[in-house]
């Protein structure tokens, strides 16, 4: 892969082992799609949402493609009353990224981060490099290593 996103060059110069994978030229946009590009199971790649909580605190949490967010579950596992998907227009300025190639490594700045459980029952996962294209695979030991994280069922 000839273009390494910020993502992947935060992975290299932690010297964490990932595998980079583009799939730019294959129209996919919705995440089934990007599961099929990529001929992986769909199980295994995951998508990065970013929300809000009613105390204005900011959530991640990284499901599976084809699995929504239970913003009932998701607020309880944050101690929030209530939470909502941050708008997308609102996505750049807070994360640095954009809607599609939002990645939970390398957002201007760290928020809580939730994993679906799921993610446990493989030997690494698939999600957004940081760039509309571009998927990082790797395994949850290794993640643990640039962001923190907590698994719970939180899809519906």
């Amino acid at each position: 892969m000839a273009e390494k996103t910020n993502v992947m060059r935060k992975l290299d110069s932690m010297k964490i082992r990932y595998q980079g994978h583009c799939y730019a030229d294959t129209g996919a946009i919705s995440g089934i799609d990007v599961a099929n590009a990529l001929g992986q199971n769909p199980e295994r790649v995951f998508k990065t949402l970013v929300t809000i909580g009613g105390s204005k605190n900011h959530y991640v949490f990284l499901i599976p493609v084809e699995d929504e967010l239970d913003l009932k579950k998701a607020a309880v596992q944050v101690k929030e009353k209530s939470i909502e998907m941050l708008k997308s227009k609102d996505l750049l300025e807070l994360t640095g990224y954009v809607h599609g190639g939002c990645s939970p490594i390398g957002m201007k700045k760290y928020f809580r981060t939730t994993i679906h459980r799921t993610a446990q029952d493989f030997d690494t996962i698939f999600f957004s490099a940081g760039k509309i294209g571009y998927q990082v695979e790797l395994s949850l030991e290794d993640l643990k290593k640039v962001i923190k994280f907590e698994l719970a069922d939180v899809v519906k």
